[in-house]
């Protein structure tokens, strides 16, 4: 079996930048702050029916309109969204719980970027004919590609902290 190792000098860790440094604890309180918001507004009945064309055009979601009100629906919606947030908040004290928000928050904006697809008046004509995203829902949803990227670098932060990678031979 062939077994790649790095050289000394290619194994060793660079020094972060301090604006580095700066900017990883922004993305990380940043999220918590923008999910936990987002899932607070779900209580009030204008997030709750703005949310109601997007859950009720998706064919993945769609059938939760049988199930739930439109504000019980927002207000499970919001619970979770406030849940994951304060779960990322807590890297420091528990990572693995902290994973376990930054995933579900994945999940919650994987699934709003699904609604790019089956929303209608998502994308508008321009003057040239080329579509472009409407205001809302189009760059309304937009955003959570931004958001969904950096909850996957606290997952991985997280992870990372919680499961440090083993250097022994082997990848032990």
């Amino acid at each position: 079996m062939l077994r790649i190792s790095q050289p000394p000098a290619t194994a060793a860790v660079t020094a972060e930048h301090p604006v580095a440094t700066v900017g990883r604890y922004l993305v990380r309180y940043a999220l918590v702050v923008v999910i936990a918001w987002i899932g607070a507004l779900k209580y009030g009945g204008y997030e709750a029916a703005a949310i109601h064309p997007l859950i009720a055009n998706s064919p993945i979601f769609s059938w939760l309109d049988n199930i739930f009100s439109v504000r019980a629906f927002a207000a499970v919606l919001g619970s979770l969204e406030i849940l994951a947030a304060l779960l990322i908040a807590i890297r420091p004290l528990a990572p693995r719980l902290s994973a376990l928000g930054s995933a579900a928050a994945v999940l919650l904006f994987v699934s709003t970027l699904s609604f790019l697809f089956t929303t209608p008046g998502v994308t508008v004509a321009s003057a040239g004919g080329f579509p472009v995203l409407s205001v809302l829902p189009g760059q309304f949803l937009l955003k959570d590609l931004v958001l969904v990227s950096a909850s996957l670098w606290t997952l991985g932060d997280s992870l990372g902290a919680a499961l440090p990678w083993r250097s022994a031979p082997g990848g032990g």
